[in-house]
């Protein structure tokens, strides 16, 4: 597990360019957190850092945004599903073996449908001045990634 403290979005865009610069397909992240505390936001750092010059924009309405560029980018916000049995329509299973993916939203699914992955839980301080990041690994290749990402300077 590894806990850092976010500033501002600019901030939170380096941080993500940062983690997207050392993705490899198959990378599946779980975001959480509250609505507006910058999950979408980290996103399109994970995207610039992946070479993907498309604006990127919360799918909430759409459920999938894939993006092309290092890799495919399958951006996922399961909000608005009731449960498990409504994700079969988008084959999770088959998206997540080339590509990078990222969903927000997607407690429900984790544990049951994933055994490996990266959780970032995105939270305001009590203060607001900035948002506590907590990223906890789920198998080898996260706790990896988290190490790699340990010395990351994303101060702006």
């Amino acid at each position: 597990m590894k806990e850092l403290q976010v500033r501002s979005d600019l901030e939170m865009i380096k941080w993500g360019e940062i983690l997207g610069e050392r993705v490899e397909p198959g990378d599946l992240f779980f975001l959480s957190g509250n609505l507006g505390a910058g999950k979408t936001t980290l996103v399109k750092g994970i995207a610039k850092g992946m070479q993907i010059e498309t604006d990127i924009t919360s799918p909430t309405f759409q459920l999938l945004k894939t993006y092309h560029g290092k890799y495919q980018l399958n951006h996922l916000d399961l909000y608005r599903l009731g449960g498990e049995a409504e994700t079969e329509i988008l084959d999770l299973e088959e998206l997540t073996i080339d590509g990078v993916t990222v969903i927000e939203w997607g407690d429900f699914i984790k544990g049951r449908l994933f055994t490996e992955y990266l959780e970032i839980s995105i939270q305001y301080s009590k203060t607001v001045d900035y948002r506590n990041v907590t990223l906890i690994a789920s198998g080898a290749r996260y706790e990896r990634l988290i190490e790699e990402l340990n010395n990351a300077d994303f101060r702006s």
